[in-house]
């Protein structure tokens, strides 16, 4: 082979690969988008039947198919822009290289014991937090207007930070790693209408977030006290302590983690057979 054989090659396979890391990119931020998969699933049978009206010879319906498949994306894109706008937003906060520091177990627990021991606190005395943990997805659009705290993780720092009367007490915390980053830090809201009419800003501010990155969101109600948290488009509210550690538990284990124990346990299961 020659050199510019080889290089033809090479050029094909990035050329592939890049196509199907842009498919995967998309097709991983619409699944999460209800509008975005209708429009996918509508484009995807108008291409079908129009297939279908050139094997069967249908004249008139395919004129009118052809017609739409030529003004449809303009139309999508005019009635559809805030939903494609999310979408391309989430893929501009994507980390190729995933999440900026992967906690140890060590590191991981810390986290952990500190965020409880901040949340029994302001659990019991009726204060309302709102502490949001960076995951693979960028906050910084988020950080950059919030004030700046990069201050190790602490549980009497978040007790402060929220404190009644606190300048800082009405906005969320953004944690990354093992860090508290900033403070102060203002969410939109979620537009969801099915949501309880009950839940306060704090409640919809963390579903916000959730709907927009994969950001995991933790809610204490100022109200009552109620435990919530907000990951992957949805909110599971009114959690117990134990419910609430152990779902924080789980959402910071690492991918690669959750495999590994996955796969354990089905291989533990066949030998119990």
């Amino acid at each position: 082979m020659t050199l510019t054989s080889i290089w033809s090659v090479i050029t094909k396979i990035i050329d592939i690969s890049i196509l199907w890391l842009m498919i995967y990119y998309i097709l991983k931020n619409i699944k999460n988008n209800v509008k975005m998969v209708l429009i996918l699933k509508g484009v995807l049978l108008i291409i079908f039947f129009q297939v279908l009206s050139n094997i069967l010879n249908l004249y008139t319906v395919g004129l009118i198919l052809q017609y739409v498949l030529e003004w449809g994306p303009l139309a999508i894109i005019v009635i559809f822009q805030p939903e494609i706008r999310s979408v391309l937003e989430s893929i501009g906060r994507s980390q190729l290289l995933g999440r900026h520091k992967v906690l140890s177990i060590d590191e991981r627990e810390k986290v952990v014991y500190e965020i409880m021991d901040a949340v029994e606190y302001l659990k019991k005395n009726r204060i309302g937090a709102l502490i949001v943990l960076e995951r693979d997805m960028s906050l910084q659009e988020y950080i950059d207007p919030a004030t700046k705290v990069y201050a190790d993780l602490t549980s009497p720092l978040l007790g402060t930070i929220f404190f009644p009367n606190s300048p800082l007490h009405d906005g969320g915390v953004i944690i990354q790693g093992d860090r508290i980053t900033c403070a102060g830090a203002v969410f939109k809201t979620s537009m969801d209408p099915t949501l309880s009419k009950r839940l306060g800003t704090r409640h919809r501010a963390a579903l916000g977030i959730a709907e927009e990155t994969d950001a995991l969101a933790l809610v204490v109600s100022e109200e009552t006290g109620r435990l919530s948290i907000a990951c992957n488009h949805e909110i599971n509210y009114n959690l117990t302590l134990d419910e609430f550690r152990m779902l924080l538990i789980e959402e910071l284990k690492p991918k690669s983690e959750i495999f590994y124990d996955a796969d354990t346990a089905e291989s533990e299961g066949d030998e119990d057979e």
